[in-house]
């Protein structure tokens, strides 16, 4: 009697993946479809063997033979994502990517993983994370169609393109975030370099965010220096080129405060712009979570601009 199954050649330990598409095929006993899943040592290959029981079916274009075949490529894809996937990332990485130091190398690996297993929540890669599974799915059952026995190593590193090809665009994109991150880093330092070498010229400066996105800037009598700060930045740029958040962090370089206190800092729609203020007089920022100046309002007409 012949009774269909399913032979999977691993090069790894079997009770990961064993328990993996026994939890997957549970649902065939809730169709009354009874199965077995054996590890199967031979020569020094290792399988997972899993059969139909019950009943022999001779035909495997029955129901139950491709219902197994949905449920094991189900749980061999989910086996690929956690096992395979990082392996694959690091090679493409020494591959693609070899000038890069090992340090640069494990910082691009750290922006992929986030990137692949969406830790960021990102919409658009929850799409992405389900079209690679599906991904693996069908070119699982694609297989499954003309053989029964499949060599995981071997079908990764060989039938995998399309899959593999997306893990290399999730790649390219963190090699692009790193540069930027890297060259920001880089950006900060040189400005910390100018605060350093700068003469303080006030304990602290007063921030004061206003509703409109502006921002008005106190000494530390609480005396508006708006426009004395900017006045020489703005004098050597035309008005279409005028940037209000560089303005700021110029500002703020030039006078170089021993202290700096933000007020209504929720406002910043530009984060990156508060965290630069942040990495640029690190330990230097306070945020402050309520007062008067906070409360007061600056009219556009109180100020010459």
């Amino acid at each position: 009697m012949q009774y269909p199954y399913l032979s999977i050649g691993i090069t790894d330990s079997a009770e990961n993946i064993i328990q993996q598409i026994d939890k997957e095929l549970q649902q065939l006993r809730e169709k009354n479809i009874d199965y077995s899943i054996k590890e199967v040592d031979f020569e020094g290959t290792t399988s997972v063997v899993c059969n139909l029981e019950g009943e022999p079916v001779f035909s495997k274009k029955s129901n139950q033979y491709e219902l197994l075949k949905y449920h094991v490529s189900n749980a061999l894809a989910d086996h690929v994502i956690q096992q395979y996937e990082e392996k694959l990332l690091n090679r493409i990485i020494n591959s693609n990517y070899g000038y890069f130091n090992s340090a640069e190398k494990k910082e691009i690996l750290r922006i992929s993983l986030k990137i692949i297993r969406n830790d960021d929540k990102v919409f658009f890669n929850t799409l992405f994370q389900i079209r690679r599974r599906n991904l693996i799915i069908k070119k699982l059952m694609e297989y499954f169609e003309s053989s029964s026995s499949i060599i995981l190593d071997g079908f990764v590193n060989f039938r995998l393109k399309d899959y593999i090809k997306e893990l290399e665009d999730i790649i390219d994109n963190a090699v692009d975030d790193f540069l930027v991150e890297r060259e920001y880093k880089e950006f900060i330092r040189l400005l910390r370099y100018f605060v350093e070498i700068q003469e303080s010229k006030f304990n602290f400066i007063h921030v004061v965010m206003q509703y409109d996105e502006n921002y008005v800037l106190l000494d530390e009598k609480k005396r508006e220096i708006t426009n004395e700060c900017i006045q020489e930045f703005i004098a050597e740029l035309p008005e279409s080129e005028i940037n209000h958040d560089d303005l700021l962090v110029s500002s703020l370089i030039t006078l170089a405060p021993k202290s700096i206190i933000i007020h209504n800092w929720e406002r910043f729609k530009n984060q990156k712009l508060l965290d630069t203020i942040k990495n640029v007089f690190s330990g230097k920022v306070v945020l402050c979570s309520g007062c008067s100046v906070c409360e007061y309002s600056f009219a556009k007409s109180d100020r010459k601009d």
